[in-house]
């Protein structure tokens, strides 16, 4: 062999080489991003169990004027809140009597009904317990929630099965007002479409795709842990018991596939439902922390539903507009965070 045909192989290696490397850092590049240091591939954070109580760009509804009146509040069953049929009783009545002849119904339509008894020893509401005796009974059923106005339709039937029930234990039935109540019921559906918000920030892979085991560490690396359903992981509130700050959310099938770590995600996105969360746990600064640290990790960016990227001013308005979303709430009794809140926006 020759030199030029020695010279000619060893460029045909050379140029072999760099196809292979170039080969192999495309399919590095189209590759998602892996978990690092994991003992499993299927490796997965602390799973949290959320409270149980009873999205359009990145803030879901516009801020108004607080518009209500309403009459005196009740315990448990409130007035803000609920139409309340009251049932005068001739006698105390057992709770285990009550118990047994209630009516098995928990939603009018899409409310939420309750029926409460006062406690003869303590005077206190309350659903009632078998071993304790009840002076007087009372009904309630939501008059809004996100599903919108209690309805002419469902106060009627709200009033049907409240009727059966005082027959039934020879009670006499104080019937409110249908047109009051529906009145008040649309009133409340106006302040919480007024007061409602659900921010959303969108994560977007830039430089190479993400697989959900990537996803599962490094967002817990920073707060975040399993939320109980495929896709879906949360950042737990400061008090037990209370709703999660935020969530994290991606692709279910991609979760749900045998092999996480072949799976890919292109994005991830963080949600606050404002309402449900206190404000001194100051969310927001937490989620947008939160953005900008797993942005920085993943190399990615964050933008609003139609790919619009936030900008650090954007973010300063939106927690303007937050603060103003707070004072509002307060001012009217529904504290985000607060019961009554999770009730009226759920």
């Amino acid at each position: 062999m020759n030199d030029l045909q020695v010279g000619l192989l060893m460029v045909g290696v050379v140029v072999l080489l760099i196809f292979a490397a170039y080969s192999a850092w495309q399919v590095s590049r189209r590759s998602p991003k892996q978990a690092q240091n994991t003992a499993s591939s299927d490796w997965h954070p602390p799973v949290v169990k959320e409270p149980s109580l009873v999205d359009a760009g990145v803030m879901d509804r516009p801020f108004g004027s607080p518009v209500l009146s309403f009459p005196e509040k009740k315990p448990g069953l409130d007035a803000l809140i609920d139409a309340i049929a009251p049932i005068t009783l001739d006698a105390p009545l057992t709770g285990r009597a009550l118990l047994s002849v209630m009516p098995h119904v928990r939603r009018i339509g899409s409310k939420p009904f309750a029926i409460e008894g006062q406690n003869q020893s303590t005077l206190h509401w309350e659903f009632p317990v078998s071993d304790q005796f009840y002076t007087q009974l009372q009904t309630g059923v939501q008059l809004a929630n996100r599903s919108g106005a209690l309805t002419d339709i469902e106060f009627s039937e709200f009033i049907q099965n409240t009727q059966r029930l005082a027959e039934t234990v020879n009670g006499t039935l104080n019937v409110p007002m249908m047109h009051t109540e529906v009145n008040r019921a649309r009133e409340l559906d106006q302040f919480a479409s007024d007061h409602d918000a659900q921010l959303r920030f969108v994560l977007r892979a830039q430089r190479s795709t993400w697989s959900p085991s990537y996803v599962l560490k490094t967002a817990a690396r920073h707060g975040f842990v399993a939320g109980g359903t495929a896709g879906r992981m949360v950042m737990p509130a400061s008090s037990a018991g209370m709703p999660s700050i935020l969530s994290l959310t991606f692709d279910v099938q991609a979760a749900m596939a045998d092999n996480t770590t072949q799976s890919v995600l292109n994005d991830v996105v963080l949600t606050l439902d404002v309402t449900h969360v206190n404000r001194h746990e100051f969310a927001f600064d937490k989620m947008r922390k939160a953005a900008l640290m797993l942005a920085s990790d993943m190399e990615g960016s964050i933008t609003d539903d139609n790919g619009v990227v936030l900008t650090e001013a954007a973010m300063e308005t939106i927690a303007d507009e937050m603060a103003h979303l707070y004072d509002a709430l307060d001012r009217c009794e529904f504290s985000a965070g607060s019961p009554l809140a999770r009730r009226l926006f759920s």
